[in-house]
């Protein structure tokens, strides 16, 4: 009789080339980034306190849909809803 000995299975050639193509693709992202962070620096700075402001009605518009007012409901329901 053999003996049957168990295989850890392995990452075929082509999973193995997407985890290197992905590990390379996130440090050039990374890298871009830096440099852009650090060449551009001061415009970024400059438009700062701009971009804040923009943020404000950006985030009441969109950050409102949490509140639940989409759903429609009678009249009835409103009032149970307020007695609590």
């Amino acid at each position: 009789m053999k003996a049957e000995t168990e295989v850890e299975p392995r990452p075929s050639g082509r999973a193995a080339s997407n985890l290197r193509v992905r590990r390379v693709f996130l440090v050039f992202v990374g890298l871009a980034a830096v440099l852009l962070i650090v060449e551009h620096r001061l415009h970024v700075l400059g438009y700062l306190p701009w971009l804040i402001l923009l943020a404000c009605p950006l985030m009441h518009v969109f950050m409102h849909g949490g509140h639940g007012h989409k759903g429609k409901h009678t009249p009835t329901e409103d009032q149970g809803s307020h007695d609590a």
